[in-house]
This record gives C-alpha cells, structure tokens and sequence, in this order.
C-alpha cells in the first residue's frame, strides 16, 4: 500500500527501499512488523541525539502548544537563546543567521560573500573556488557550487556563473585571481568519499586568505554539531573561518540550516530572510539538542563512543581485507573504502537484508554515520549484521 502510494502521489527522485518505519528508539528502527534494524545512517547525518529522543520530543510538544511560528518580523526568544549558544561552542565572536536547510545555509553563506566582494573592494569581486569532489546543496547555485561534473546537468542549465573548482587545495593559491572574493571547502568531504583534509594544509590556506582579505567559507553542513567529536569540524582543525554553514544534525531532525559569520554588519535590513527560517519549534528542538549534545561531550561520552565505534571498525576491516580497503573519516562521520563500485551495491543491499542501515558516498565508500549517541549495544550489532551481510558477499 505504501509503495503504490508513494509511487501513484510523490514525485520519484528517490531510489527508495519501501520499508515503512514506524518507532525508533535511539539508534534502532522498527518497521511495521516490528522487525527491528540498526541504523548506522542516522537520517545521512540528521538525527543526532537519536530516534524518539524524548527530551527533544519534550521541548517540541512544550513549544507547539504555545507557539510554532510568527515569522522573523518579531523577535523569537530560542532563536537569540539558539544563536547565542552556538556562538559560545564555537569559541567565535559570531551571529548567526537562520533558514530550513543546508543548501539554504549555503546560499545565505555565498550571499553574504557577494556584498562583501561587492562592497569591501575597489573592484567588484564574486567569485568563489571550492574543490572537486565537493557537495553544497540541491538548489540551482549551490549545485552550481558542487564541484561534480555530473551534478550539472545541462537539464536545469544555465546556471549562475562565478564558481571555480580546483582538484586540491595547493591548486587554489594560483587559482585566486582580482575577482576572487572566497573560497567554500568542507574540512571532511561528505557525498564526496567522507574525505578529510590535512589539518596542516587547511591552516596554512586559512592563513593565506586571511592575508590576502578572501573570504573562507567552511561547510560544515554534516560535519558539524559533534560530528567530528568536536562542536565543529573547524575546531578540530583550530582555524577561524569567516563564514560556517550548518545544518544537518543541528535539529535532531527538525529542519533547520544556519549561516554562522565573524561579519556581523555586511547585511542590513532586506538583504535576506526566511519565512520559516528559525522559528519557534526549529530553534526550540536544535537548543534541546545542542544541550544535550554539549552534556554528552563534556561527560567524555562522546569521546568514549567515537573509540568503540572505531575499534568495531577496525576489526572489520581486518577480517576483509579483499573487500574492504581502509578506513577514513573523522569522529562518527566514518567510511570504508571499497574496492569497486558493484561491491560497494551488493553490501548496502546486502546490509539492509541483514537488518542494518548504511550509506554510499562517492563512487567507491561505504559511509557510517550513527546517531552520536549510540550505545555500545547497538554497535555491536549493527557491525555483527554488516559483517553477516559481508561474509555472503565474500
């Protein structure tokens, strides 16, 4: 019934496995015969603090039943509590603007990069470099953005103009040119094989455009909030981007995506905005989740499971060497190189049979993205069913 449904009333831009979730409890699924799968994808990176958190759940219900939404033409109180947080963990003299999704984030980020070449210059600069492999967002300018040949199909075409894409990240000091006004990277590369830069590389190039007055956008869109162990990948990576894109697990699964910026006065009134961008229930459910997310990291939890998680990775690997190639990524945003592209298909279909949840990223890595808060428990049986589904495979 649901796969009629789906198939006669929601437009096919999915590939989907018509299972019909129906409770979630942390970092397990049930589906309606109550079989139950462990998911090791979290939403691709989204639901955080797990499924059916109830202190989310809490603060949600607390805000519904008085207030969703206004819109931003009045001041909302979690979202000042909201924007003030985040400027804390990041240990950032920071604001933050607010909309409903990453590639929402994006665009505000490539907006804010636009007044600034426009106004901070004698000459007019707009350009922006970002990297080969990288994933920004779905909307026309941020696939624009996505440095992906095949992400550009000529179907949508033509696109905004003034995006470069450079192989590494030595390529873009002879890549900057008197219109270069920034340069947008993610510190771990997502959809694009769940690659992380040297931290060396990146703040020496953080050092370089800070001298040279360009702009350096972070992406952290699904690196971010805890992902990499840190509150952010740029943290971990001790740099002080102009600009950070947020997303992903900011809301434990309330839509919400945040433009965070050290340029506090480069938009003024009408610039930009969202209707629903940072509204009541989004801003009240990310605060729960940044609160709890922050306790478990302080308590050393955090830490402890990102060491188990990779010590079960670890021991995988070992069993499959002709498979499995090696390990990369960071924290809980973790792949597995995979020695072709059909291996690759015939494992996550193999895993979702054996009852656990896992994604592809790039053209050859099987990518592991938890819920952070996964109990050792359910670790150990999501790698006990990845490895029953790689042992029929091998």
């Amino acid at each position: 019934m649901l796969e009629q449904l789906d198939k006669q009333f929601v437009l096919q831009t999915y590939k989907r496995n018509y299972v019909n979730f129906k409770k979630g409890i942390n970092a397990t699924l049930f589906d309606e015969t109550d079989r139950d799968y462990i998911d090791f994808t979290s939403g691709i990176g989204v639901v955080s603090v797990g499924h059916g958190n109830k202190e989310v759940a809490d603060a949600i219900c607390k805000q519904a039943n008085n207030i969703i939404h206004i819109s931003n033409l009045y001041a909302i109180e979690p979202q000042a509590k909201l924007a003030e947080k985040i400027a804390k963990l990041s240990e950032m003299d920071v604001a933050t603007f607010f909309a409903n999704s990453g590639a929402e984030a994006n665009e505000g980020a490539i907006k804010i990069a636009r007044k600034y070449g426009e106004t901070k210059f004698d000459k007019k600069r707009y350009k922006v470099i970002t990297l080969e492999h990288s994933f920004h967002g779905r909307t026309i300018t941020t696939v624009k953005a996505t440095g992906q040949a095949s992400m550009h199909s000529p179907n949508f075409a033509p696109y905004p103009d003034g995006f470069k894409y450079d192989a590494r990240i030595d390529d873009i000091y002879n890549s900057i040119d008197d219109e270069t006004v920034a340069v947008m990277i993610e510190l771990v590369q997502g959809e694009g094989g769940v690659q992380p830069f040297e931290k060396k590389d990146i703040q020496e190039l953080a050092k370089f455009l800070k001298e040279q007055g360009i702009l350096l956008i972070i992406d952290e869109v699904q690196s971010g909030v805890y992902r990499t162990g840190e509150f952010l990948a740029s943290n971990l990576y001790e740099i002080e981007p102009d600009i950070i894109t947020l997303a992903k697990g900011l809301g434990g699964g309330v839509p919400i995506g945040a433009v965070v910026t050290k340029h506090k006065d480069i938009f003024e009134a009408g610039d930009h905005g969202s209707t629903f961008g940072g509204n009541y229930l989004s801003t009240a459910a990310a605060s729960k989740v940044v609160d709890i997310l922050d306790e478990y990291k302080n308590s050393g939890q955090l830490d402890e499971t990102i060491i188990y998680f990779d010590s079960k990775l670890n021991e995988l690997i070992k069993k499959y060497p002709e498979l499995l190639l090696e390990k990369v990524g960071v924290g809980l945003m973790k792949g597995i190189r995979i020695k072709d592209a059909d291996s690759l298909a015939a494992i996550i279909s193999k895993a979702f049979e054996e009852g656990v949840l896992v994604l592809r990223a790039g053209k050859n890595t099987l990518r592991l993205l938890p819920p952070l808060t996964i109990s050792k428990k359910e670790i150990d049986e999501g790698f006990k069913r990845l490895e029953n589904a790689l042992s029929k495979i091998s």
